[in-house]
């Protein structure tokens, strides 16, 4: 259909156009998609056996929807890009308010100008980019914001008596019809506020200071809500929760694979940053871990959720924190190491809420706790475990490196030692090489000395090496000659 040569009533209708509600537009065009085989929401991992085939469901079914998750699980995403699954354009009357439909009108503006013009009506198209509203809900929202009000100045330039119905102002939800319309953390919506989404939910009907408007308005509404607002904030009143057809619960990603995919895909970055830094695999899988330990840990608050942002954000972080040490010393290439994992920690902290315990250690030590957390917890798939108890006398695959540091007192770390200084200072740690050329032979050249780095943070997580911070780096040492220097 060339909608550029239909611009009246009559050409629409010689187009042989029918009307059809939003919900069955969404389904009609979900239905061909599924057809085909065509991935219907782009861009989203993770939910390709869980909750998406339960989001097609629902938009089968025609239903309004609930997605019901912790924060950074994607719900508001999920919610927009069914925006895709709309017609390209809509008609509507034009100069409508309410994107009245040409052959259903239901606004008093829509069915006079229809009167008076007939098939000269004019039209107009709408883009389904055009067709997304969206909602907080904050405390602060009032039934006039969403709904509609009178609106005494309209009254007074028209000289209209407050009881013609030219006199309303409509709110948000009715200049949505035809449209998808969100409402993002529905339980901090007042009671009284989601008490006026009865009607429109089931019968379509709105009232405005007591107009009893007949208006069947045509929405696809989607929620979202967090399960912990449901107690700490609010709740959804239960007969608005009874006229929601399907509650669709979301969840984080499963697996260090389907993390790591998101996080590259939503990460900020330039390709100035992402020529100059590379990034070893293990350093990705490391920085997705420390979400899955933040998730498990005591000091966090589980409930609340630890959103796949810190991930995303922590990422940037990383490659800025190796950036800005390439930088410094002059050169244009650099490898993240694993010491610029510290760098990470800000964008840790402003992403957990903690529990007691977490407050007494503070956040920046929890975070710490967390990379340690990670490494402690990957080591294993890599290298020999180490066990907690073992014989005196008992030599063990990392027997040689504890001796080197026993003997050579150690050796000091720096954040900003150029790439040279860094290789020069691992490579002096001869039983490192050794243990990757056993354990590792088919490591990337250039992934080398991030594990030879990883190596020696496991040894302090497993308490068989000291690690302590000093003013420009860390300091590693043999775990027993260091707490004889502190006597």
């Amino acid at each position: 259909m060339k909608i550029d040569t239909i611009n009246t009533l009559g050409e629409l209708k010689a187009t042989g156009y029918q009307s059809k509600s939003i919900k069955d537009e969404l389904r009609n065009n979900l239905r061909e998609k599924i057809k085909s085989g065509k991935p219907v929401f782009e861009g989203v991992h993770g939910f390709e056996n869980t909750v998406i085939p339960e989001l097609e469901r629902a938009i089968l079914s025609r239903h309004n929807i609930n997605l019901l998750g912790l924060r950074g699980q994607a719900k508001t995403r999920l919610a927009r890009l069914m925006i895709e699954l709309l017609d390209e354009f809509m008609p509507i009357v034009a100069g409508s308010e309410i994107n009245d439909d040409p052959l259903k009108p239901i606004s008093r503006f829509a069915k006079d100008l229809i009167a008076i013009e007939g098939d000269k009506t004019p039209i107009q198209w709408v883009h389904r980019s055009e067709r997304f509203f969206e909602k907080l809900a904050t405390p602060d929202v009032t039934v006039a914001d969403l709904i509609g009000d009178v609106d005494p100045i309209k009254a007074a330039n028209l000289k209209l008596s407050y009881a013609d119905d030219r006199v309303i102002h409509f709110g948000m939800i009715p200049r949505a019809n035809r449209c998808i319309f969100v409402i993002n953390e529905l339980p901090d919506l007042q009671a009284r506020i989601q008490v006026a989404l009865f009607n429109i939910l089931q019968e379509g009907d709105i009232q405005i200071r007591g107009f009893k408007l007949r208006m069947p308005l045509d929405m696809q509404f989607v929620f979202t809500a967090n399960p912990e607002d449901f107690t700490n904030r609010g709740s959804i009143v239960t007969p608005l929760k009874d006229r929601i057809g399907s509650q669709i619960l979301t969840h984080y990603p499963e697996t260090i694979k389907i993390a790591r995919t998101i996080t590259e895909q939503e990460a900020k970055l330039d390709l100035l940053q992402s020529n100059a830094v590379y990034v070893p695999s293990l350093a990705k899988d490391l920085l997705e871990q420390i979400s899955f330990e933040a998730r498990e840990s005591e000091y966090i608050d589980n409930k609340s959720g630890v959103s796949a942002r810190m991930s995303i954000t922590a990422y940037e972080n990383l490659l800025s924190t190796a950036e800005r040490r390439a930088l410094k010393s002059g050169v244009d290439k650099t490898t993240v190491r694993l010491s610029d994992f510290m760098g990470i920690i800000p964008a840790i902290t402003g992403k957990v809420e903690l529990v007691y315990e977490g407050e007494q250690e503070g956040a920046a030590v929890v975070a710490q706790h967390l990379i340690g957390d990670a490494i402690h917890t990957f080591f294993p798939a890599y290298f020999p475990k180490i066990e907690k108890l073992e014989k005196h006398d008992e030599k063990t695959a990392y027997s040689d490196l504890i001796e080197w540091f026993f003997s050579e007192s150690g050796f000091e770390l720096l954040d900003d030692s150029t790439d040279e200084e860094y290789k020069s200072i691992l490579d002096s740690i001869a039983p490192l090489s050794i243990l990757i050329k056993k354990y590792q032979p088919q490591l990337a050249k250039e992934d080398v000395y991030f594990m030879k780095e990883f190596i020696l943070w496991a040894l302090v997580e497993y308490d068989k090496l000291s690690k302590d911070r000093i003013s420009q780096g860390y300091q590693f040492s043999d775990i027993y000659g260091n707490y004889i220097n502190k006597l």
